[in-house]
């Protein structure tokens, strides 16, 4: 070799540590144990989680379910507090509580993180949250993908994604075609943010304000960066025991696009979903959101998800039961509206917030 020539190159040269990425997961293995099923068939390390399916049987006529879904930029937020064992709760959140919508059962999940530089430590704790997360669900992870892209990623940033399978009897499927007028929508409490709108949450508090994530906020309770991370509400098993405890027509997960845009989705041509704002004061941080950004109330309503996180549409007879067991699941829910008749400028297949907040 001449005195000016380059050394050989090598993946780690290049940026890719394999060491490091065999170290992650070795320290994930403990948490993917406790995120399984009596389904799930072998453990970490294969190319292909295994499920075993002859669980199916037992359905007349099993449609699976699919869904996939990330966490957006509160993924930010979590690389600025270096806090990242919450950030998989959200994921599975996303995943599983759009699968249970249609009633869909969810069985399993897989995940993809990339990051820019494997820190073994953080991926094991991404990791941690993902198998919390599949707990909470009654889903069981089965394998996963962590990548390493140095140059596209700077090292401390990464970002996740997730998808889900679920099951659900093909005669058994909620959506639009089992809503009729005079349904009633009952509400399910978020736990704050969840994991939508954080381009704009994050432009009002650190671009607008300039508030750092330490700021104590009274009103929040706590810090900026607590109330941010706070993990997304998992309805999946709460929805299912609705499911099973009473007649359920419809869900709407209320994610991107606020209630009013997720609830219409589920509202059939000829009828329209009518919500009442006067049944529940929203959490402080949406109030504060519009107040620092100066957001207007149908911007904030359309981007976040105002302290609903889920909705059931049921028949006006199942309301006491289905309030009765989401009370015992220790869900917050409430009746916020009703499903009537089109026309006198309600547009079918739509849905709308009425009444004013206090406020």
């Amino acid at each position: 070799m001449t005195e000016n020539a380059l050394p050989g190159a090598s993946y780690a040269a290049a940026g890719v540590d394999i060491e490091a990425g065999d170290t992650a997961v070795e320290l994930m293995k403990e948490w993917v144990a406790k995120a399984q099923r009596p389904e799930s068939v072998g453990g970490l390390g294969g190319f292909a989680g295994l499920f075993d399916a002859s669980a199916l049987t037992r359905y007349r006529r099993p449609l699976l379910a699919s869904a996939t879904d990330g966490v957006g930029t509160k993924v930010a937020v979590a690389q600025r507090m270096d806090v990242h064992d919450t950030i998989g709760h959200d994921l599975v959140a996303m995943v599983v509580d759009d699968l249970v919508v249609c009633g869909a059962e969810p069985l399993f999940m897989t995940d993809y993180i990339c990051v820019g530089k494997v820190r073994p430590e953080r991926v094991a704790a991404i990791v941690k949250g993902i198998a919390e997360g599949c707990v909470l669900a009654g889903c069981a992870l089965v394998g996963g993908e962590t990548a390493e892209h140095p140059g596209l990623l700077g090292p401390d940033e990464y970002d996740v994604a997730g998808a889900g399978t679920g099951v659900v009897e093909a005669d058994a499927v909620l959506g639009a075609e089992r809503v009729r007028a005079g349904d009633v929508v009952i509400a399910m409490a978020s736990s704050g943010l969840h994991s939508n709108g954080y381009s704009l949450v994050r432009h009002v508090f650190f671009d607008r304000a300039g508030w750092a994530l330490e700021r104590e906020v009274p009103e929040l309770g706590g810090t900026l960066g607590e109330e941010l991370l706070t993990p997304t509400r998992i309805y999946s098993l709460d929805c299912l025991a609705l499911i099973a405890a009473t007649d359920v027509h419809a869900f709407a997960h209320v994610t991107g696009g606020g209630l009013a845009a997720n609830l219409a989705r589920v509202v059939p041509d000829g009828l329209h979903a009518r919500v009442d704002r006067t049944t529940w004061t929203p959490p402080p941080i949406f109030g504060t959101v519009g107040r620092l950004g100066d957001v207007a109330t149908e911007e904030l309503e359309r981007t976040l998800n105002m302290g609903v996180g889920m909705v059931a549409v049921v028949p006006s007879d199942a309301v006491g039961a289905a309030l009765a067991t989401l009370t015992e699941r220790d869900v917050p829910a409430w009746v916020a509206g009703e499903l009537v008749p089109a026309g006198d400028g309600l547009p079918g297949g739509g849905a709308s917030l009425t009444g004013r907040r206090a406020g």
